[in-house]
């Protein structure tokens, strides 16, 4: 049983679900074969190490970044630099958004939110003068419903948590991720969802941060991330970028 107090734990539910039922953009799940994207928030340099893991194997994956932290240390690592964004962009990889400042996703004021991926997109041009941010990964937490609500202008596509995959008819303004580290170096749950993701023929977005031998409590190590590529390919999936995914499937719908 839960040591947290009685209304602790229904403001934290509250917190979780309250923008799942409002202000989506339904789109229904149909492709030939499952698909699964593997996303790195903050982009710790370490994250480079998952880049080539997925390189190896002639896939890309996602990789959010909040701008105003370029260079500066982080939990999971110093955080990459301009040249690390110019390199990853030119082997394939995809740039998508994570607030300019990391903002908290429920904390922070929807307008300040929405000011932060502005000025996000103003420091991607600065460095990358023909890039944008298509995507974007709520920081901290799940969206505010009113903060959901005027991201969704911005991108394609937006990314939360939840720890499931995406079938059925899905909302666009908040995917579902699962977390690599919070299987804690159990493979097991992974197995299983990226086969329900195979049975189901669903969108399976895997997230992590660092990517390194002594990974933080947010990251994974090269073998276990290696093992979830491995086994994501073995499914039949095809592992593309979170926009190449959903471009694929607005192909076919």
């Amino acid at each position: 049983m839960s040591a947290l107090p009685l209304w602790t734990r229904i403001g934290n539910f509250y917190k979780r679900n309250a923008a799942r039922y409002v202000f989506k953009r339904p789109l229904l799940v149909r492709t030939p074969q499952p698909l699964v994207s593997f996303t790195f928030d903050d982009f710790p340099r370490t994250a480079l190490v998952g880049a080539k893991i997925l390189e190896t194997y002639g896939v890309a994956g996602t990789f959010f970044v909040s701008l105003g932290l370029l260079g500066k240390d982080s939990p999971s690592g110093p955080i990459c630099t301009a040249e690390d964004l110019r390199a990853l962009r030119q082997r394939g990889h995809e740039l998508g958004c994570h607030t300019y400042s990391h903002c908290h996703s429920w904390d922070t004021s929807p307008v300040d939110f929405e000011l932060s991926i502005l000025q996000n997109r103003k420091a991607l041009r600065e460095i990358i003068a023909d890039a944008e941010f298509r995507s974007l990964s709520y920081p901290k937490s799940e969206p505010r419903p009113h903060t959901k609500r005027l991201t969704s202008r911005h991108f394609s596509c937006c990314r939360a948590g939840g720890q499931t995959l995406n079938s059925g008819t899905i909302d666009l303004n908040q995917l579902s991720a699962f977390f690599i580290e919070q299987s804690k170096g159990c493979f097991q749950p992974i197995r299983d969802l990226i086969d329900r993701n195979r049975e189901e023929r669903g969108w399976l977005i895997f997230a992590t941060h660092d990517v390194c031998p002594n990974s933080s409590r947010f990251g994974s190590t090269p073998e276990f991330f290696t093992q979830v590529v491995q086994y994501s390919l073995e499914s039949g999936a095809r592992i593309l970028p979170m926009i190449q995914a959903l471009d694929s499937m607005r192909d076919i719908n």
